[in-house]
């Protein structure tokens, strides 16, 4: 089961990567970001509209907010500067909720029917909240083909390489005190999720 620190670590990394996926959408044209590239969503615009309703609906549905939701596939924001604004300010609420978290919410149950299969399905809410952040990795997955497709590479969406991880394993394979720490070699400890976490200072190979 997930804890409030990986629901935390998860939000931390959504909100990282919307901030560099939006950042390079902004550069390009609405036709660029309208035309359909045969995602299941379409375009690129379409396809950051989905997310948004998703996560939208996954809060709802958690926090028992009401929330005013289109249709299945239908846009929820008509305008791509519409989007980029309201992006950062839904990560927000992600973190912000993802902060309070405890295991005996998680451990609860709850039942929801599918708009997929129109079945009822009963989960633990941990599974719900793993799925919600398992979606948006999902469709940015597909926004980041695209991109690549067109000739725009976002870097690494890598977890490890998440700022508050990466800068102490460089800070280390350097020698360098950790400001985090005001240790030199040893471990270090940085800012991730909702709890400190510990790195040796050695990189992993896989």
């Amino acid at each position: 089961m997930i804890d409030c620190n990986h629901a935390c670590l998860m939000a931390d990394y959504n909100t990282w990567v919307n901030e560099r996926l939006y950042s390079l959408c902004a550069g390009m044209t609405d036709e660029e970001r309208r035309c359909d590239r045969g995602a299941f969503f379409g375009s690129i615009h379409g396809t950051l509209n989905h997310i948004m309703v998703l996560d939208l609906m996954f809060l709802a549905r958690f926090t028992g907010d009401e929330a005013d939701m289109p249709g299945f596939g239908d846009d929820l924001f008509e305008t791509f500067e519409m989007l980029h604004q309201e992006r950062p300010l839904l990560d927000s609420r992600i973190r912000a909720w993802a902060e309070e978290l405890t295991e005996e919410w998680l451990t609860r149950t709850t039942t929801f029917t599918s708009v997929i299969d129109g079945k009822n399905h009963t989960l633990p809410l941990w599974a719900f909240v793993t799925q919600m952040f398992n979606h948006q990795t999902h469709h940015r997955g597909q926004v980041t083909t695209l991109l690549n497709q067109m000739g725009h590479d976002i870097g690494s969406t890598d977890i490890p390489f998440m700022p508050c991880f990466e800068d102490a394993l460089e800070e280390n394979d350097h020698g360098q005190i950790n400001t985090a720490t005001g240790n030199k070699h040893g471990s270090a400890q940085v800012r991730c999720g909702r709890a400190w976490l510990c790195h040796d200072g050695r990189r992993s190979r896989s």
